[in-house]
């Protein structure tokens, strides 16, 4: 067991004794890391602000069903990981037709700083276009760097599941993002 595994299980144990300030530094020690799965999942800072404030809470009110045989931080990266996909079908079902650009109002000051974003697609765009159970596992794996026996269990599926999900999932950020060759030229059409 790691020290951070001992630490998190030693204050796990003081906030289920009421010792509330227990909560506040196990939530300091991993809020960083649960807002970057949020925030790479949802892709929109103030859903993924909402998702960490829900994990927080869910993690609040049920922290006696931790059972310590797996690390804390395992059961907290799938009540994140849970929270992020509520959230996404309630996206889902929300979705509405963005207003006509003639109503959003002009940002002079955001001319020159958008101009080289829109020379080619950002990887936050190509996550985008993966559905959730093939973008989970990058950003648990590639993005975190979690171990695949780690993700695997956070996301409740085999080993061989998360590396078949990242194998085709990084294949097709490939394809979004021009890295495939097809043949002898690239599909960009850049040598």
């Amino acid at each position: 067991m790691t020290y951070r595994a001992a630490q998190d299980v030693e204050l796990i144990s003081r906030y289920l004794t009421g010792d509330v300030a227990a909560f506040d530094e196990l939530m300091a020690a991993h809020e960083d890391r649960v807002f970057g799965i949020c925030l790479r999942m949802l892709r929109d800072r103030d859903a993924a602000l909402d998702a960490t404030q829900d994990t927080f809470l869910t993690v609040f009110r049920k922290a006696d069903r931790y059972k310590a045989e797996a690390a804390f931080s395992t059961w907290l990266h799938r009540v994140a990981m849970n929270t992020c996909y509520d959230h996404l079908r309630k996206q889902k079902r929300r979705r509405a037709d963005p207003l006509p650009e003639h109503h959003d109002p002009v940002d002079v000051t955001a001319e020159a700083g958008f101009a080289s974003a829109d020379l080619r697609p950002s990887i936050e765009d190509a996550l985008a276009e993966l559905s959730p159970e093939f973008r989970a596992p990058i950003v648990l794996v590639d993005m975190e760097g979690l171990a695949l026996e780690q993700a695997a269990e956070i996301l409740e599926v085999p080993t061989g599941t998360v590396k078949s999900r990242l194998f085709r999932a990084r294949r097709r950020l490939a394809e979004i993002l021009g890295n495939l060759r097809d043949g002898s030229e690239h599909p960009r059409g850049t040598p």
